[in-house]
């Protein structure tokens, strides 16, 4: 339903113009249940006057007899159509409202509350571009909320709005809200939603939906409908990596070859060159054709048929890239897994895999640990049950180009499908670090049973002998935060003390032990392996050792923590924002990834995950060289390592 405009009666081709250019919000109401996602949407589509006259009828007569609100409107009855909805006053199946305003349009996703019905949440989130999360003020942040929440922040929705509802029920009490902010936003510390905003509302009296709340005099925000008109979304899309999943060939005839697909991410324009995966067949594009005619350009979400210059092999299921910017090929990966069935997740069974068009075999090899939604922390489980969440490994029958989830939706985002029922049982989240390849080297056992042989010169001795404690400091950050820098530095100011000290720098070891190597998720896994390898072995032969490397996940780190020992390891991440690095690259790093000429670049093409418990953080925008040098040798002589 649309807005009234006067453009309707004087310009009908302008006012279709104008509506069909709005910018497009699909934002979804959550929450536990009876927390008053129905009748927010109810409330938010009457009061700004977007219900029809005869809709309008039906509901005020429903709200008599199936109504929860004592016989008066009822505006959950909207969304709650079902049969069994309106008798439980619940709502089960997710229901989608298309509305517009004079700024933008709309599509709503009401999705269920009950613990049951946790896969209807998550289907009607996948495409959202925002979350409302209702909490009723008389009962708080519960369980189901966490787990909404969880799930949210798992699937990538950057913007969420906690609407704090029923604020008439406890006499619109700014103590009250507040006490829930703060449960909330501590809760919410552990999540990744970098956009966070609190809305304290009653819909069903309409206070704070569409008009401003004379009874909450204390609150000076947004009207949840000024909110939705106003939040930026237009950073949120992926115009970076090109990929277009094959959906379709079109072959109507000898002299036409078509291959129809949406773009997932990235931006393909005529000429462009482009790669076929997993032929890498290399070709130009000639044609983007549309049903409303060509066009120069294509983006997403558009949905588009390509033809090329060159006749090349190219199948649905195939992927469409740029020759510079390729997806992680593999068949193995990590992933977060939403279980949607009855029947308990089984390590090693076989399932079947659906990325975008494409459908593979494989199997969860292992399950590393399922998340308490309440806690976020990790725990060990054997297997997932209906609606547990978990990060799991996962094995192909075959290698699929794919990527991390956060980074481009369509090709990070998967269903498991039972192969017995053709039931979907799952779904999934590939995270941006990647296991199998030389990432396994972590865990392998040598192929070979080999004995170990023990120094005969002990740590106590060599303790007394170089006056020092061995310990490895692992400096990480951004290409060109300072890491090498500081670690130089350090190195220097410990020897002119009288230290046995050395320097492992990424970039050295890229010409020696890990020339080998290339940029991706695994090999990048692989060179912290060897050099944390390396650091234990000087280590053990008493040597104080720092590493400046990038090792942009905290998966690695934590395995390079296990591998050199917790006693003996200490993490120093250099902080500095990501444009800040730009300026420093004088090489044309950051230039070179932003074409696609360099591929997985953290901070660029690849993730880079920030520890979260460093045991030292240096902001080298505001501190010099020599500050930050001396505060690591601070903290290596708090901890007794230098003494």
């Amino acid at each position: 339903m649309s807005h009234k405009s006067d453009l309707i009666e004087k310009d009908i081709n302008a006012y279709l113009q104008q509506h069909e250019n709005k910018e497009l919000l699909r934002f979804l109401t959550c929450g536990s249940v009876d927390d008053g996602k129905s009748t927010l949407i109810g409330r938010l589509l009457y009061d700004s006057k977007m219900i029809y006259e005869d809709q309008l009828a039906a509901i005020r007569r429903d709200s008599a007899t199936v109504g929860n609100v004592d016989g008066d409107f009822d505006p959950a009855l909207l969304t709650d159509g079902l049969k069994a909805e309106r008798e439980q006053g619940i709502t089960i199946d997710v229901a989608y409202r298309y509305f517009s305003t004079a700024k933008r349009k709309f599509i709503i996703a009401d999705t269920p509350g009950h613990e049951q019905y946790t896969r209807n949440m998550a289907t009607g989130a996948s495409n959202c571009d925002l979350a409302v999360i209702l909490v009723d003020a008389r009962h708080g942040v519960l369980t189901q909320t966490k787990r909404h929440s969880f799930i949210v922040s798992l699937l990538g929705i950057k913007h969420v709005l906690v609407a704090i509802n029923k604020m008439d029920l406890v006499d619109f009490s700014e103590e009250r809200y507040n006490e829930i902010v703060r449960e909330y936003e501590e809760f919410a510390t552990k999540l990744d939603v970098p956009d966070l905003d609190f809305i304290p509302l009653s819909a069903l009296k309409g206070d704070n939906v569409v008009d401003r709340s004379e009874k909450m005099p204390w609150y000076d925000g947004h009207t949840l409908m000024g909110f939705l008109e106003n939040v930026y979304i237009g950073a949120d899309r992926n115009l970076q990596d090109f990929r277009f999943p094959v959906q379709y060939v079109i072959r109507p005839n000898l002299d036409y070859r078509g291959f129809a697909g949406t773009v997932a991410s990235g931006v393909v324009r005529q000429g462009d060159e482009v790669m076929v995966l997993p032929s890498k067949k290399t070709s130009r594009v000639k044609t983007i054709h549309t049903m409303d005619g060509d066009l120069k350009e294509a983006f997403p979400p558009l949905s588009v048929t390509l033809t090329f210059e060159d006749e090349i092999d190219c199948s649905r299921g195939d992927m469409i890239v740029r020759p510079g910017n390729v997806p992680r090929i593999g068949s193995r990966f990590d992933a977060s897994i939403v279980w949607m069935a009855e029947e308990a997740m089984v390590p090693g069974r076989e399932y079947l895999f659906k990325l975008g068009p494409k459908s593979v075999a494989g199997q969860v090899s292992t399950l590393r640990h399922q998340i308490d939604v309440n806690t976020l922390h990790r725990k060990d489980a054997p297997t997932l049950a209906l609606n547990e969440i978990g990060r799991c490994e996962v094995k192909l029958s075959a290698s699929i180009p794919f990527d991390g989830y956060k980074r481009t939706k369509g090709t990070g985002a998967f269903v498991m499908i039972d192969r017995v029922t053709n039931a979907t049982v799952a779904a999934g989240m590939i995270l941006d670090q990647q296991s199998g390849g030389t990432g396994d080297a972590w865990d392998a056992e040598p192929e070979y049973d080999l004995a170990s042989h023990e120094s005969r010169v002990s740590a106590e001795e060599r303790h007394a002998r170089l006056g020092q404690k061995p310990v490895t400091v692992l400096l990480t950050g951004l290409t060109r935060a300072g890491k090498t820098t500081v670690a130089y530095g350090v190195e220097r100011k410990l020897f002119e003390a009288g230290r046995t000290v050395a320097v492992l720098d990424g970039s050295n070891l890229r010409q020696g032990i890990s020339r080998d190597l290339g940029f991706s998720g695994d090999e990048r896994s692989e060179n912290l392996r060897r050099s944390s390898e390396l650091a234990k072995t000087l280590n053990d032969n008493g040597l104080i050792t720092l590493c400046a490397l990038v090792s942009p996940t905290d998966d690695t780190r934590q395995k390079a923590k296990t591998l050199i020992g917790e006693d003996r390891f200490l993490v120093v991440h250099l902080d500095a924002p990501i444009d800040v690095c730009r300026e420093r690259d004088q090489a044309g790093l950051y230039e070179a990834a932003d074409k696609g000429e360099i591929a997985n670049f953290p901070g660029v093409s690849f993730d880079y995950e920030a520890p979260t418990n460093a045991d030292l953080t240096l902001d080298t925008t505001s501190l010099s060289v020599d500050e930050c040098v001396g505060k690591v040798i601070a903290l290596l002589e708090e901890r007794g390592f230098t003494s």
